[in-house]
């Protein structure tokens, strides 16, 4: 047995930490880019804080999912102000973008010397200017990730900027801050989440330190999701829905992922569809054919078993069986709202290219069974809706 475990520095969790970043902030740096949704209101107060401790801010915002062509934008507004510190205050895409600016204003040349798949894919060198990542929804877990994922328009896929020099610095989680979340967000976010719990789960690099967050989180989001979904006050659910998404991220920086993401990067790259809407999309589907393809050519995996036993954590039974997990998650996204890939545009016309997209993804290196293209292909089938 073998295996590598790496994470943010520094983890605080719990309702109200966001009090604590000015003076965390002081210890890093003394001009801070602060990175935010499209809207920088709601790191107002934090601006306010950073500004009395004698910390100068400059804003940057991430409207939507982070593309290479904004990060370049973030990376030079970085440069103008001269910042030496990154604190991103926002969901996954506004995390991703502050640590994919954070390794670029630190490493010189162009992102597609470093990006994978459809750059150079070259190693970072130098570590990140310092990051304070701070999630405000429980989903992507990115505040405790190794990579950031950015899209390509030019061409139509997300791939991701990598290396254990781009984890934060400061990861600061409080659930306080997912209060506000619309229940469609609540959904998608959350499925994410549960999705970076059983992938790693069942990864071929599963390992006996990301089993332990896989396993509490996924017993977490399986009682909790659906009441944030349905009451976005209950805060208990909440701090169950953000420690969810923090051991998500933290397993699959380390674990992996599988064919749920290997799908999602390419179906985001190519059409309007957010990262957590398009994982959740998939999630039951790829389930079901990762178990049927592992019975019918690896009956005595660990992969097999370990489906077994993400069955009796969701559904709180002792007796379910792997196929009572994937029911349980089909009727979970049902209950949820989650719309079919088809929702987001996606055709027949198109399982070509995004299978072979697909395949090719680093994602997919970590799904417990190699599938054929004939396979993947019936993911999407089933899928579209």
């Amino acid at each position: 047995m073998g295996f590598e475990f790496a994470t943010a520095s520094r983890i605080l969790f719990g309702c109200g930490k966001l009090k604590e970043v000015a003076p965390i902030a002081g210890e890093l740096g003394r001009r801070a880019l602060v990175v935010t949704g499209k809207s920088a209101a709601r790191a107002e107060g934090l601006i306010v804080a950073l500004r009395r401790d004698g910390i100068e801010c400059a804003t940057f915002a991430v409207a939507g999912e982070p593309t290479v062509e904004l990060v370049q934008r973030g990376v030079e507004a970085g440069r103008e102000a001269k910042s030496d510190l990154i604190i991103a205050i926002g969901g996954g895409s506004v995390v991703d973008a502050g640590k994919a600016i954070g390794a670029l204003l630190a490493n010189e040349g162009d992102p597609f010397d470093y990006l994978e798949v459809i750059g150079r894919g070259r190693p970072l060198m130098k570590p990140s200017t310092p990051v304070i990542a701070i999630p405000t929804t429980a989903g992507t877990g990115a505040e405790v990730t190794r990579n950031a994922v950015l899209g390509s328009p030019a061409h139509r896929v997300k791939v991701s900027l990598r290396s254990p020099l781009m984890l934060p610095r400061v990861a600061i989680v409080d659930p306080e801050l997912t209060r506000d979340m619309p229940p469609a967000l609540t959904a998608s976010t959350g499925l994410d989440a549960l999705t970076q719990l059983i992938e790693p789960f069942v990864s071929v690099n599963a390992n006996p330190m990301t089993d332990g967050f896989c396993r509490e989180g996924m017993a977490r989001a399986a009682r909790s999701l659906r009441r944030a979904f349905e009451r976005g006050n209950d805060m208990p659910a909440r701090e169950d829905m953000a420690l969810a998404s923090l051991f998500g991220g933290l397993a699959l920086a380390n674990a992996g992922l599988g064919a749920v993401h290997g799908f999602a990067g390419p179906l985001g790259g190519m059409f309007p569809a957010a990262h957590g809407a398009a994982c959740a999309a998939l999630l039951p589907h790829v389930m079901e054919m990762n178990i049927r393809t592992l019975r019918a050519r690896q009956p005595g995996s660990e992969a097999l078993r370990r489906y077994d036993e993400v069955a009796r954590i969701v559904t709180g039974r002792a007796a379910a069986t792997a196929a009572d997990g994937v029911a349980w998650v089909r009727e979970l996204c049902g209950a949820l709202g989650v719309p079919p890939v088809s929702a987001h545009g996606v055709t027949r016309g198109d399982f070509a290219a995004l299978a072979e997209k697909a395949a090719a993804a680093s994602s997919m290196k970590g799904n417990p069974v190699a599938l054929t293209r004939e396979e993947l292909l019936e993911i999407l089938e089933r899928a579209v809706g």
